[in-house]
């Protein structure tokens, strides 16, 4: 569990209701389901007219992303390439035949096969970065989801701050009820920030942060391999690597 995303989100929201009960606000004042349909139809709508039905709910799953992160461990990564390449050093690249079967993670199990097979070093690097990049694309469609649903949910929120309006001038009549009429307009605008700088803005941000770990590691396994296939000394590929998480300082 992220308990950063959860804490964040505890904040955020704790923050602007506590805010309200300091200043003598009834909370039940801030709960109108109205401008609460306006507000996350009206942002998922416009959203959803921005992206494929598969772009959609791929970031929907991505959501738990932020919450329960994969394992990323790029000190792994370094440890488990030096194993690789003294393998190597020793046996030959074709003794890493077997780390190809029993490899669990995909992006190594390739890397490891094409090595084994004997690719080019030029035709590996350009195999494995087309995967990083298609990756990364794929995961760019989840961020800028969420970068979009933040960019409309304001918006839709002052819409809804104008519906309610109207509703207000509307019934003029009751001057008794306008003041009232008028703060329960304004929850929409409240909603639309909300839903913007405490949820999907932050989102956004998260899953960014996951997709540069995740590519990091890629492009650490990448640089890895390429050294194994030519042959250097397994001590100068570990600083090497190291160099990308810092321990080459």
């Amino acid at each position: 569990m992220d308990l950063a995303t959860v804490i964040g989100l505890l904040m955020g929201f704790g923050a602007v209701f506590g805010g309200a009960f300091l200043e003598g606000l009834h909370l039940s004042a801030l709960i109108q389901p109205t401008a609460a349909l306006i507000v996350l139809g009206g942002t998922f709508g416009a959203t959803f007219i921005c992206f494929p039905l598969p772009a959609i709910i791929q970031a929907f799953k991505d959501v738990k992303i932020a919450f329960l992160p994969p394992k990323v461990d790029h000190e792994a990564v370094v440890k488990d390439i030096i194993n690789y390449a003294t393998k190597a050093r020793r046996n030959g690249l074709i003794s890493l035949e077997q780390e190809a079967q029993s490899a669990k993670d995909g992006f190594i199990k390739k890397g490891i096969s094409l090595v084994v097979d004997g690719i080019d070093p030029q035709k590996l690097r350009e195999t494995l970065e087309a995967d990083i990049m298609a990756y990364e694309d794929h995961s760019k469609h989840s961020i800028e989801f969420y970068e979009a649903a933040g960019g409309f949910s304001p918006t839709i929120g002052i819409i809804g701050a104008v519906l309610g309006l109207i509703h207000v001038m509307s019934n003029l009549s009751d001057t008794s009820k306008l003041g009232a009429g008028i703060a329960v307009a304004f929850v929409a605008t409240i909603y639309g920030l909300m839903v913007a700088n405490i949820i999907c803005l932050p989102i956004g941000t998260k899953l960014k942060i996951r997709m540069k770990e995740e590519m990091l590691r890629r492009v650490m396994i990448l640089e890895g391999l390429i050294a194994i296939q030519n042959g250097e000394n397994p001590h100068f590929i570990e600083q090497k690597l190291k160099a990308y998480v810092g321990g080459g300082h």
